[in-house]
């Protein structure tokens, strides 16, 4: 089998794999803290009850989650947290790798294309590393962030040379 985007596929499936992580993470929270929907007890506060008249699902995934996962007693932020790290993966994510993908089928040099990718990764782990330990500022956060500009600055730079190549050399 002729893989023509070896790299960006790679980077794909590595990203792929730490959404679904950052994702079963909010699941995990969500049902250790009972908040279904929001990111607080605050969110829900004017919700109904759904264990007040349950359905046989609400009544059988309570039965279950309160046998399986410890229940929190106090909202700490870190659902806040989780949910954010997720949801700021994925507006980042997808664009950065258009980026790789269009930059492979392009045939740029394998180094930008393992450096763009590399960046992505490490960038988007110590970013949702830094979102969940820490409230507000943190090196991760930092870290995470730059280097993602850094590949939307370079991919999109990129992307935009190799595209003026094509348009002036048809």
């Amino acid at each position: 089998m002729n893989n023509p985007v070896p790299i960006a596929t790679l980077f794909i499936g590595l990203n792929g794999l730490i959404a679904f992580a950052l994702s079963y993470m909010v699941v995990m929270e969500r049902t250790s803290t009972r908040v279904w929907h929001g990111e607080s007890q605050a969110d829900v506060s004017n919700q109904p009850d759904y264990l007040e008249n349950p359905g046989k699902w609400a009544a059988f995934v309570e039965r279950y989650t309160q046998k399986s996962v410890a229940a929190k007693t106090t909202d700490d932020g870190l659902l806040q947290r989780k949910v954010r790290a997720f949801g700021n993966f994925i507006e980042y994510v997808p664009l950065a790798l258009l980026f790789l993908l269009t930059l492979e089928l392009m045939q740029a040099g394998t180094g930008l294309l393992w450096l763009l990718g590399s960046a992505l990764t490490v960038g988007r782990v110590a970013h949702a590393w830094g979102v969940i330990k820490t409230y507000g500022p943190s090196p991760g956060r930092a870290i995470g962030f730059f280097l993602t500009w850094l590949v939307y600055l370079a991919g999109a730079g990129a992307c935009m040379y190799y595209g003026a190549i094509g348009v002036l050399r048809p």
